[in-house]
């Protein structure tokens, strides 16, 4: 799935990305280490992995990478 980088810390590797359809998630440290990356600027495509959330509250992200073509 794909996304734009909406927020991110470099302190806590945590942040969120929008989806297209404007919904906002969030993500951890463990979604931005397992994607590999150093930074991630807002307003960069990234592409995301995601899992359900336990009681259908949403989704987790668990992966995030740059959206290469």
């Amino acid at each position: 799935m794909q996304a734009t980088s909406y927020t991110y810390d470099p302190e806590t590797r945590c942040g969120s990305v929008l989806l297209d359809d404007g919904t906002p998630v969030e993500f951890d440290a463990a979604a931005f280490d397992a994607g590999g990356l150093r930074l991630l600027r807002p307003g960069q495509r990234v592409r995301i992995e995601t899992e359900p959330v336990p009681r259908g509250e949403g989704v987790r992200i668990t992966l995030v990478t740059l959206q290469t073509l």
